[in-house]
């Protein structure tokens, strides 16, 4: 049976400078994630002894250097969060890695709580930059400039699932996914087929259908293998062919929907052959067609556009749930993921409360109608950008959202207490109440580890490698008992 799908989200935000003509971006992201301030957590390091991201699915390692920063460029580039997250400079962009979650709701609240942290930390880090100067961030996947980075989608699996099997019935899903789960893009970039508008930011730069690389030849299926849990037991599948999306309709739906594939998988629930004849060029082909009528070749000589694909994986969710006892949450996932399907089919534009590629199409056709612009325009081109604009007060989508005009899944009083509250029900609780009762006494931080500096004695690294220990359930007697790092470590022993 399948294990339970254990996920996250790391996103990385697109970065720039108004008004500084001497931009680097390493140092504003540096700037940016230093300028988010907890209380006595800025000198704790993220553990990179634990990673190890050579390793690659198929079963050997990749040649190359693990790239392992010092104590002060450690510090200066990373925070872990009391939320349970992860706020850290990934080369170029600031990333939020948040915690892991055991179900899409508390996935879109942590995702949006990110959101919230990003933005607090671009005000407060605005406010040290000369006058003038103000820094601007972007929950997109491109800066027009040939350079697109990632959102990536992080799921548990059983390790006994075998990695070709993974692949086999996931890539045409993750293929024609698209369909709902695009952000939306005015133009194509990479030397792509020139195109007014598409559905997806990202699928103009996937070169390959399986390999290891995030950044050059980008693949759809990532094999990383480092599962952030018991390697015995989990394979943490790395998905980087997602965009980063606004709606929160659209991440409930796209987590939802890949959460159950991936445990149909698990289960061998998929005994059809939805196989592709070029995942690469099919990509494209279906992200260049906003009529979502595109028909791509799957292996068997069939053709069938996209929406038929993600209908054929729907009827077999339904089948296989339907001798399955599952929760509202799922039966909610495949009713709207059937409701998207069935518009989509019928009049892609009936989602324009929904899904962030049609909520952004019809925002840009209104105001290219009112002022009689074309796809080529200048205008249109920000407006696509502003779109994804973390500034409430200039970012469209928050526009949008503040009028109503938008299905939304959380409110906004609790995206506010999952910036300072981790998910109880994961391991992320432990992670988040050890930051804030033993803040000085925390060394260093991974996501299956923790590490405490007691007084002079040599540093105390506690595993974590079950992913739904440390729940509030599991360890709320065990915090209350222990009143300092000392008595939590020899209380963890007794």
């Amino acid at each position: 049976m399948a294990i339970p799908k254990v996920m996250g989200t790391e996103i990385e935000y697109g970065i720039t400078v108004r008004n500084d003509r001497d931009f680097d971006p390493i140092a504003s992201c540096v700037l940016l994630v230093n300028a988010y301030r907890e209380e006595h957590t800025s000198r704790i390091l993220w553990d990179y002894d634990q990673e190890n991201p050579l390793a690659d699915a198929r079963g050997f390692q990749v040649d190359g250097e693990k790239y392992t920063p010092n104590q002060q460029e450690n510090i200066a580039r990373n925070k872990t969060l009391v939320n349970g997250a992860r706020y850290y400079v990934d080369h170029a962009h600031p990333e939020y890695s948040c915690p892991e979650v055991t179900n899409v709701r508390d996935l879109v609240l942590h995702e949006k709580a990110g959101e919230r942290v990003v933005e607090i930390s671009r005000r407060e880090a605005t406010a040290l930059l000369p006058p003038g100067a103000q820094i601007l961030l972007y929950k997109n996947n491109s800066d027009r400039k040939g350079n697109s980075y990632g959102s990536h989608e992080n799921y548990l699996m059983d390790r006994r699932t075998s990695f070709k099997q993974i692949v086999e019935h996931l890539m045409s899903f993750l293929v024609t996914r698209q369909v709902y789960a695009g952000a939306g893009k005015v133009g194509s970039e990479n030397r792509a087929h020139p195109c007014d508008y598409q559905l997806t930011q990202r699928a103009d730069f996937f070169e390959t259908e399986v390999a290891l690389d995030t950044m050059v030849k980008r693949p759809i299926i990532n094999t990383r293998d480092e599962p952030h849990a018991d390697r015995e037991k989990y394979r943490r599948l790395h998905v980087i062919v997602g965009d980063s999306n606004m709606s929160e309709y659209t991440i409930y739906l796209r987590n939802g929907a890949t959460a159950l594939v991936l445990s149909m998988i698990e289960d061998g629930a998929i005994r059809r052959d939805l196989s592709l004849r070029d995942p690469v060029r099919a990509i494209k082909e279906i992200s260049h067609d906003p009529t979502c009528k595109r028909e791509v070749q799957l292996e068997n000589g069939k053709k069938l556009t996209a929406v038929q694909i993600q209908r054929e994986f729907l009827e077999l969710a339904l089948q296989y749930t339907s001798s399955r006892s599952i929760d509202a949450m799922t039966r909610d996932v495949l009713a709207k993921w059937q409701h998207v399907l069935e518009c989509l089919e019928r009049d892609p534009m009936g989602l324009a409360g929904q899904i962030d590629w049609v909520i952004k199409k019809a925002m840009i056709e209104s105001f290219m109608e009112r002022k009689g612009l074309d796809w080529d325009s200048s205008q249109v081109q920000m407006l696509d950008l502003q779109y994804h604009d973390l500034r409430p007060d200039k970012g469209l989508y928050y526009v949008l959202e503040r009028q109503g005009r938008l299905e939304r899944i959380v409110t906004d009083e609790q995206i506010a207490a999952a910036v300072s509250e981790p998910p109880e029900d994961t391991r992320a609780y432990f992670r988040g109440q050890c930051l804030k009762r033993y803040p000085g006494e925390v060394f260093g931080v991974n996501w299956d580890s923790i590490s405490f500096g007691i007084g002079d004695e040599p540093i105390k690294r506690v595993l974590m490698g079950e992913p739904l220990k440390g729940s509030k359930a599991h360890v709320e007697e065990l915090l209350e008992a222990s009143p300092t790092a000392a008595d939590l470590v020899k209380n963890l022993r007794a």
